[in-house]
């Protein structure tokens, strides 16, 4: 008798397990039909593809929340994104880092910066500083409030960090310095975010042309002050 209910245990055990596995692959592959339906803009569709993923799937339902949210935010229903990422953070405790930047991301489109900076660093803190985009976006927002010397270190920090941030961060890292005087230092970041993008940033190259006129204006200053004894 005992035997058998030992038996029987085993043998729900064991159908359990095959239950967690099928629920897994058809979860991943509800995850990758959704992602290729957003690649192809087909955003409501992916939705209906992400919603199909159950509950009790772990992470695999904390991303498809998260993955409604992007297309929510695509589809321009910032405030219904917002709802989802949030749902998506609660569902891992919070650790969910790309969330909780695309959080951010949402909230400082509605103007609502406070609560942005606070999800920008909830990313940074919960990624042991590894997402590196939301320490660009942190860079950013002091840049845009003058505080160029915090803006300044987290650029340095954002640029360490590999990812299509990179050549950006190199490009506001030069700004900061070339607005704290540090003209040549600031021109050795514009020429590393133009050789990164293969020359394609504009942004970079207006820079280093900007830079290469002020430090000749400062030399031509210098020049004309100071004369040399004959």
């Amino acid at each position: 008798m005992h035997m058998k209910r030992f038996l029987l245990a085993a043998l729900l055990l064991i159908f359990s397990t095959l239950v967690i596995k099928a629920q897994t692959i058809d979860s991943t592959s509800a995850i990758r039909r959704g992602n290729e339906l957003v690649a192809k803009e087909k955003y409501e569709e992916a939705i209906e593809v992400y919603q199909t993923i159950p509950s009790d799937a772990g992470e695999a339902y904390a991303q498809s929340l998260y993955n409604i949210g992007v297309c929510n935010y695509e589809l321009l229903r910032t405030e219904r994104a917002i709802s989802f990422y949030r749902r998506a953070l609660e569902e891992l405790g919070g650790r969910y880092a790309r969330a909780s930047y695309a959080l951010g991301v949402a909230l400082e489109e509605l103007g609502r910066r406070d609560e942005a900076r606070q999800a920008f660093y909830h990313a940074v803190n919960v990624s042991n500083a590894k997402f590196a985009p939301a320490t660009y976006k942190l860079g950013v927002m002091s840049a845009n409030e003058g505080d160029f010397e915090t803006a300044m270190r987290l650029f340095k920090r954002a640029a360490a960090s590999d990812g299509p941030h990179v050549a950006a961060s190199h490009n506001n890292l030069g700004v900061m310095l070339a607005l704290m005087g540090q003209l040549n230092a600031a021109e050795k970041e514009f020429l590393i975010a133009l050789r990164q993008t293969e020359g394609r940033l504009p942004d970079a190259a207006h820079n280093l042309k900007l830079c290469h006129a002020l430090m000749q204006t400062a030399l031509n200053a210098k020049t004309e002050v100071f004369q040399l004894y004959p």
